[in-house]
């Protein structure tokens, strides 16, 4: 099999919590450029970064990214990957990976195999990953968990405890792993041109979760475990010291 893929990394210059956070320093190089040489890294056959901001377009054409303008109305990433397929003209079976601008700890190895996870299973819609988590931090609602089948296919996602184990006790669910999900997805192009007209569903209203969208319209996500443990993303300015202090050593 041909391990062909592409990436787009979506950046907006304006955020109510840290406004050009894609263009921050982190070390000599803007975060965003940080990204894209992960995304490039991890092997897609195309890295494209889609922008509605001309600041983050002339900054990643500077460092020899390949720039797509979108607009500005987008409410999330993947609403702006939809208008990068469509005016890129995909085709349907492409597999395209989400990848976030304010990612700059993403490893590519992980990039890559979200990838690949969706082009080996091609009967899913799309495919992304987990982590393991303790038992204390499944009870935080801003990490979201998730279940999946036997047959590695997601059931459910939330920011409740799920699965609830009613008797701790018992041996046989002993050997449960919380799973916590990573932000990171990989889609057929097919499903992103029709995303933007599936409408949100009560439970995505509810949990504040675009995948639920997804699962409630009938797609299949593919779910694994991430083969290396991401870093931090940048939110605030506290989380980009983080990630400046964890990129230093190699510096």
């Amino acid at each position: 099999m041909t391990e062909d893929f592409k990436i787009v990394i979506p950046a907006r210059y304006e955020s109510s919590r840290f406004p050009g956070k894609p263009l921050v320093d982190i070390h000599g190089k803007p975060m965003i450029q940080r990204v894209y040489e992960a995304a490039v890294e991890a092997g897609g056959s195309d890295v494209i970064i889609a922008t509605d901001s001309t600041l983050i377009g002339m900054a990643a054409e500077d460092f020899g990214a390949t720039v797509c303008m979108t607009l500005e109305e987008h409410q999330s990433g993947t609403d702006r990957l939809c208008e990068v397929v469509a005016k890129l003209g995909w085709p349907d079976e492409t597999v395209v990976v989400n990848l976030q601008g304010d990612e700059p700890l993403t490893p590519p190895a992980i990039i890559n195999q979200v990838a690949v996870n969706l082009l080996k299973n091609p009967e899913a819609d799309c495919a992304t990953l987990y982590t393991g988590l303790s038992a204390e931090d499944a009870n935080d609602p801003n990490i979201v968990k998730l279940v999946a089948d036997v047959n590695g296919f997601a059931i459910y996602f939330s920011r409740s405890v799920i699965p609830y184990i009613r008797d701790p006790g018992d041996t046989a669910v002993a050997r449960l792993m919380y799973k916590r999900h990573l932000g990171l997805y990989a889609y057929k192009a097919g499903l992103l041109r029709i995303f933007r007209n599936m409408k949100p569903c009560e439970l995505e209203r509810a949990e504040k979760l675009e995948q639920l969208r997804l699962m409630w319209h009938g797609m299949k996500i593919h779910v694994a475990r991430a083969t290396t443990i991401p870093g931090h993303g940048v939110d605030t300015a506290e989380d980009l010291e983080r990630v400046r202090a964890a990129i230093a050593p190699n510096f």
